[in-house]
């Protein structure tokens, strides 16, 4: 057996063993708390440049297949689990899964106590982290490198996951919109939740000006969930105030919401342990409904949750708060078809409570195109 050593920039040090591709990873120390779903966990663009630390303890047991992954590869920097499944069982499933990850170069680690490594990051919060597996390196050796790895704060990622070129995801059945989806590390779950509503999603990079933009005549503008600081991505915040000024209705969903609350004046802030997982509980605020949803954040926006605030396009509220901490959740213009959530609507794995959010941009575009048709202003 080979060891492997997960070790965190605190000095703590986790032993475990080899288990997928060998060699030494870097990230952020991040724990998910799914106990299904990890292969589009593993293929969420979200995670890249995170080590996620899985809180189910058996992973692996249905193998992976071509259909469940949110894009065209792992982005995961490494990979945690304590017992990875000795067989793949399933009708569905392709390849095994520590196969599939040594084909990829993921770096993982088995055999260690998740729970204990759960505990330590709730306790001192989301770090830097190193994977070292089948390496002859001292403890402090180790420790020295993963001090060296950059912080997440500050982190531009956007341009690493974002797709090269436009694509399209056509409409099932009969056409009835057309979104522009800002690809800021877009999972495939989302188009297809959209294109499953009667909407053509053009897929466009992160970086698109707002000609490009209104060149596509969108009904409507999406922005998705992504990795990295949002602090880092003024030049789409920009974008997004033009598209703003333009008038064309915004659903922001994860990354999306922050870089909308980023536009509308707000900051943002590194959380000390991140949302992660598919079980967190939200309130919407106006109807009081609580919604079991599904997670991947660091940041979070500084918003007041406690009355109406003003922007230049008008008044806004926070619509949703999380029930673990407060954190504002979701947000919305009153006069302006804007809004956003911090979660995943799509919930690829997880609940899906939150579905009907695209159902609510659908609507917000029918009643801008129809405003439009009357003359009557937005």
């Amino acid at each position: 057996m080979t060891k492997a050593f997960f070790v965190l920039d605190d000095g703590r040090i986790f032993e475990g063993r080899s288990w997928a591709a060998t060699g030494k990873t870097f990230g952020e120390a991040v724990f998910q708390t799914g106990m299904t779903g990890y292969q589009e966990t593993l293929t969420d663009p979200s995670y890249h440049k995170q080590v996620v630390v899985m809180t189910a303890p058996h992973i692996g047991n249905t193998g992976v297949n071509s259909e469940d992954n949110e894009s065209s590869k792992i982005w995961v920097a490494g990979f945690v689990v304590r017992n990875p499944s000795s067989l793949t069982s399933n009708w569905r499933s392709e390849n095994d899964l520590e196969a599939e990850m040594i084909s990829q170069g993921v770096v993982g680690i088995a055999g260690v106590d998740t729970r204990a490594i759960t505990r330590h990051l709730r306790d001192r919060g989301a770090m830097r982290v190193g994977i070292f597996s089948g390496l002859e390196l001292t403890r402090e050796e180790m420790v020295v490198e993963v001090r060296k790895v950059p912080a997440m704060s500050g982190a531009y990622l956007c341009e690493d996951v974002s797709t090269d070129k436009p694509y399209i995801v056509k409409a099932v059945g009969e056409k009835k919109f057309k979104v522009a989806a800002i690809d800021l590390g877009i999972k495939a779950a989302t188009p297809r939740a959209l294109a499953a509503r009667g909407v053509e999603v053009h897929v466009i990079p992160y970086n698109s000006t707002i000609e490009q933009i209104k060149a596509l005549n969108p009904d409507g503008v999406f922005l998705s969930n992504g990795p990295g600081d949002p602090s880092t991505m003024q030049d789409v915040v920009e974008t997004v105030r033009e598209i703003l000024n333009a008038e064309i209705p915004i659903f922001g969903i994860c990354f999306g919401h922050q870089i909308l609350g980023r536009a509308l004046g707000f900051e943002t802030y590194k959380l000390q342990f991140g949302h992660r997982g598919i079980n967190q509980p939200v309130m919407d605020k106006n109807t009081k409904r609580v919604e079991i949803t599904a997670h991947n954040h660091g940041f979070a926006l500084k918003a007041p949750t406690d009355a109406i605030f003003t922007t230049v396009y008008g008044p806004g509220e926070v619509t949703h708060v999380c029930l673990n901490d407060g954190v504002v959740e979701g947000l919305q213009l009153l006069e302006r078809g804007a809004f956003s959530v911090q979660y995943h609507p799509e919930a690829a794995a997880g609940p899906h409570d939150a579905s009907y959010l695209f159902d609510r941009f659908v609507d917000l575009m029918s009643k801008y195109r129809n405003m439009h048709r009357t003359g009557v202003d937005a």
